[in-house]
């Protein structure tokens, strides 16, 4: 019995009503995939307590239209009818706006429901199974499930809103003009972020990533269980998070850099495996944090976006120069002959790996692009290990701002 015996719960023969009540009187958690507007427990309460409509609005001092349009769902319960209602028939106000605010909310849902069903076409646009494995969105079958940890992923409440998100727009103006799909170059840029948010790195220093350029050039001699955790390393120090992803299709992305409050973030895609692509996707990436605005997103594809093309070119000039300075690449070109030998000579001479005055040779048309020296270039062997983004994610999803 509640409220002094105004409302006996057992004589009320609908057991929708009774377990509703006792549900949220426990404050359990319901829910419901079944939109039951309150009113029809409204007039199981009236009929069970044998009192007409019109009897309950002359008690209430309500219009009876305005309960009717209650009953039939069209018109929702308020707080000040809640507390009427509670004078009236003795269920506690906070049952009858509980069971509005479910209703609402499985209307919410349903209609969420609708619009993910309408964006399951850009399914094709991401490969959802990598980012399975990368651990940022749960296994799922259903196509609106799906759509559903990928707004949570991104932390949108549409997929289509990410073009008017800051992080992101640079996705859609880079794929404009590409193959490429944004809503994957999107996704891999958040992957990105999420990986960088959780490394620890000292606050940028342009001075400090300027003096280990040096060191950088040498690891290019290593192979990547050396280099990587010794450049990752070396960039924390500097205030620069490395993170270096697998390949997500559709992305054709080689790097990108953008920064997460006073960190500089450089993502790098395993995507092919010369070293020398790899070194010079790496210092064009270093290039973009050391001279260009900190508030742009920069992503690399090995084309030239004439919106940023003059910092491309800046970026690029500057990896060229950096890995082998001009004169002394000049120099060399002038030779007569370029062998193997005195290709390694004179990449021991500078301190990187063969391969690398290869691929420059290769790009500004010295040699051919097929030669007995491509010998000297360098696949890069990474370990066939995962790398998870956000390995202990929970169910809930994660959510990483930018500041802007």
């Amino acid at each position: 019995m509640q409220n002094g015996g105004r409302l006996w719960i057992s004589r009320l023969k609908p057991i929708s009503l009774r377990m509703a009540i006792f549900t949220m009187m426990t404050n359990q958690v319901y829910h419901s995939d079944v939109a039951i507007p309150p009113g029809e427990y409204l007039a199981e309460v009236l009929a069970a307590r044998q009192i007409s409509q019109a009897e309950l609005s002359r008690r209430m001092g309500r219009p009876e239209q305005a309960l009717n349009e209650i009953i039939k769902g069209s018109k929702a319960i308020t707080p000040e009818t809640a507390i009427q209602l509670e004078q009236v028939l003795g269920v506690p106000a906070h049952i009858w706006t509980g069971m509005e605010s479910e209703y609402q909310l499985v209307r919410a849902r349903a209609k969420e429901a609708r619009q993910a069903a309408g964006e399951t076409g850009l399914l094709e646009e991401i490969s959802y199974s990598h980012l399975v494995k990368m651990g940022v969105v749960r296994a799922v079958r259903d196509g609106a499930e799906k759509i559903d940890e990928l707004k949570k992923f991104f932390g949108v409440a549409a997929l289509e809103n990410l073009q008017q998100v800051k992080a992101y727009r640079p996705a859609f103006r880079v794929a404009e003009k590409r193959k490429a799909s944004p809503y994957a170059l999107a996704a891999w840029l958040r992957c990105g972020e999420l990986k960088a948010s959780g490394m620890a790195a000292k606050p940028y220093s342009k001075e400090g990533l300027e003096h280990a350029l040096e060191e950088i050039r040498r690891l290019t001699n290593e192979p990547p269980e050396t280099f990587e955790p010794a450049l990752k390393s070396l960039l924390a120090e500097c205030g620069v998070a490395l993170v270096i992803l697998p390949h997500l299709p559709k992305t054709y992305a080689h790097g990108a850099t953008f920064w997460l409050k006073d960190k500089a973030v450089l993502m790098m895609s395993i995507r092919g495996s010369w070293a020398d692509i790899f070194w010079f996707s790496l210092f064009h990436e270093l290039a973009h944090i050391l001279l260009h605005d900190k508030r742009a997103t920069f992503i690399e594809d090995g084309n030239s976006d004439p919106e940023v093309g003059k910092q491309e070119d800046e970026a690029s000039q500057f990896a060229t120069d950096n890995l082998i300075p001009r004169t002394r690449h000049d120099d060399f070109v002038a030779a007569p002959v370029h062998t193997a030998s005195a290709i390694r000579a004179f990449a021991q001479e500078l301190g990187i790996h063969g391969g690398i005055v290869v691929g420059r040779l290769q790009h500004d048309g010295v040699i051919p692009q097929r030669t007995p020296l491509n010998a000297l270039r360098m696949r890069l062997k990474w370990k066939a290990v995962k790398r998870p983004v956000n390995p202990g994610r929970d169910q809930g999803g994660a959510c990483v701002s930018r500041g802007h």
